[in-house]
């Protein structure tokens, strides 16, 4: 069966994200037999989930489906991951998304695609829904923490995930510093 890796981005942010452009192009270099999809994520979390669903239903019957996931993305693939049995590799995530992005509530502009749009309390509702409360399936779950991140606390991470494979560094930062040392390691653990 091929492979399909899937990686998601992170809030007001892009398939040219600096993560997903460093996976994207290890693939193409050591392993051209994986197909990347990285998709420009809906900024509604409802028309995210969607997409996201339809996205797996059209490829699982064809591919080995491997998922990344950072920050909101992270939040993203563990509810995927739970939902379809899928293994993903988390790469600083966000644990509540929905109490973090309340400072965002109103106007947002995303600074790659230039969208405008307007974030609502009723947003938040449509996060928290897919908030995966209780991991069932730890071991198909990689976490990549940096303690250094000024964005979330790690430890929430390291709290949901203490089931899980975790690497936690000291010092870095949200963006995870050094990302590029471990693109090869994640494809071994997705099993692509």
């Amino acid at each position: 069966m091929a492979s399909l890796l899937i990686y998601l981005h992170g809030f007001n942010s892009s398939p040219q994200s600096l993560k997903a452009q460093q996976m994207a192009q290890y693939c193409a270099v050591h392993r051209p037999d994986i197909k990347v999809v990285i998709p420009q994520l809906p900024s509604y979390p409802e028309e995210a989930q969607t997409y996201l669903e339809e996205l797996i239903l059209r490829f699982k019957d064809e591919y080995k489906i491997g998922l990344v996931g950072s920050s909101l993305g992270g939040y993203l693939c563990t509810w995927l991951s739970e939902r379809f049995a899928l293994p993903a590799v988390l790469i600083n995530p966000a644990v509540k998304p929905y109490e973090l992005l309340v400072d965002y509530l109103g106007p947002q502009q995303n600074p790659y695609s230039g969208e405008n749009y307007v974030l609502v309390p009723q947003h938040m509702a449509q996060l928290q829904q897919l908030d995966v409360v209780t991991i069932n399936a730890p071991q198909h779950f990689w976490v990549l923490l940096q303690e250094g991140d000024e964005v979330l606390d790690y430890r929430q991470s390291e709290l949901k995930y203490a089931e899980s494979k975790l690497t936690v560094e000291p010092n870095g930062d949200h963006s995870f510093v050094n990302f590029e040392r471990f693109p090869a390691s994640i494809i071994q653990f997705l099993e692509l």
